[in-house]
Formats: structure tokens, C-alpha cells, sequence
């Protein structure tokens, strides 16, 4: 996708974080990235994000489809130009939680995987997540994040980065001619940004 006009004209989104390094955003490039996202989202320790069986074709396909959308974005964040995650974001009317909750003008949608890090290192993660957060909080109020019920270990994650615990849902099974997502149990969680001082 190297014509695109979005990755001609650079990062979406850069930030210097103290003693973390330089995150930098780009959109995902279906093509160029599938193999990547391929390697992280088939791992065990991937398993609430349902694509453990995905071939690296079909991880492509879904990123290709999500590309075609104008709701829903994926992005690769870049840790001093090593990859670091995966950060998807969504608009919640446009999302199967539209059915669970009613969103609010300012929200947005997001899911995330932080992908294995080459030097785990104390409040990398947290770190990282804040500055993903800061990206999708330029022009949004509130951010709501919907984890599996049963994956403890993000819904605390997201607890330390400041998000709230909401209701626990059942989100609907979405079966279409492009995507099948079965039904899940999931916990809402929201993240509201602070007001702008005087």
C-alpha cells in the first residue's frame, strides 16, 4: 500500500514518552502487516481476541475489510520503530455493543493487543497503553472498550489506566457474508477524558 496517500504523508500520531521511548501510530497495511498481526493473534496468548485459527490470508482479509470501512480503523503502533501493538478503533453505533449500551457523542470503540514485548520491562505496557489512549482521546470524550467477561488480566489492565467498570453484556453474534463473530460474554469498560483546565 506504499501509494496510499496515508502512509505517504507519515505517523498519524507520535509521542515521546518518558521512559518508554517513541510511539508512533500508522494504519494498518493489510498486506505489508498481516503477517505480523498473524504471528500475534494466533499465539495462546492471544486467545480472546478469535483468530487463533486464522490462517495469515485470512488475518489479511479481515484487515483489508476493516481498511474498506469508514467506522472501524486499524492501526500498528510502533515502540521506537519496533512493533508494539495492534489498536483497533470503532464507532460504537456502527458496533454490535450499540446493542448492550447507548452510546454517547464523543465515544468511541476501541480494542487492543500489546504484542510481545523483546525486553519485558516494569510499566511497559501501561505506558504504552496511555499513549494509545492520549491517540484516540484527541477529539473524542470518552472511550469505551468491551473485554471478554473471562480475561481478567485486560479488564485490570484497563482498571490500572484509569477506565471504569460497567454493566456486563452479551454482545449479539454477528454473522455476515464478510465476518462471522460468534456471541461473547464481555465486561464494558470506559474511560472518560479529563476536562480541558481554565
Amino acid at each position: 500500500m506504499a501509494s496510499d496517500p496515508r502512509y505517504a504523508a507519515g505517523p498519524l500520531y507520535v509521542q515521546e514518552v518518558e521512559g518508554l521511548g517513541t510511539v508512533r501510530v500508522d494504519p494498518v497495511d493489510p498486506d505489508a502487516d498481516a503477517p505480523l498481526i498473524h504471528s500475534w493473534v494466533s499465539a495462546e496468548r492471544a486467545r480472546f481476541w478469535g483468530m487463533r485459527g486464522a490462517s495469515p490470508d485470512e488475518v489479511r482479509e479481515v484487515y483489508a475489510h476493516l481498511d474498506s470501512l469508514d467506522t472501524h480503523h486499524g492501526f500498528l503502533a510502533r515502540l521506537d520503530g519496533e512493533p508494539a501493538a495492534l489498536f483497533q478503533t470503532y464507532e460504537p453505533e456502527a458496533d454490535r455493543v450499540s446493542e448492550c449500551y447507548d452510546p454517547l457523542p464523543g465515544d468511541l470503540g476501541v480494542h487492543l493487543m500489546v504484542g510481545p514485548a523483546a525486553t519485558p520491562r516494569p510499566g511497559y505496557s501501561g505506558a504504552l497503553l496511555g499513549a494509545l489512549f492520549a491517540f484516540a482521546l484527541r477529539d473524542r470524550t470518552r472511550l469505551v472498550a468491551e473485554p471478554d467477561a473471562a480475561n481478567a488480566k485486560a479488564i485490570a489492565r484497563l482498571v490500572r489506566c484509569g477506565f471504569t467498570l460497567g454493566p456486563l453484556v452479551v454482545l449479539p453474534e454477528v454473522d455476515l457474508p464478510e465476518v462471522h463473530i460468534p456471541a461473547k460474554r464481555a465486561r464494558l469498560t470506559f474511560l472518560t477524558r479529563e476536562p480541558a483546565g481554565p
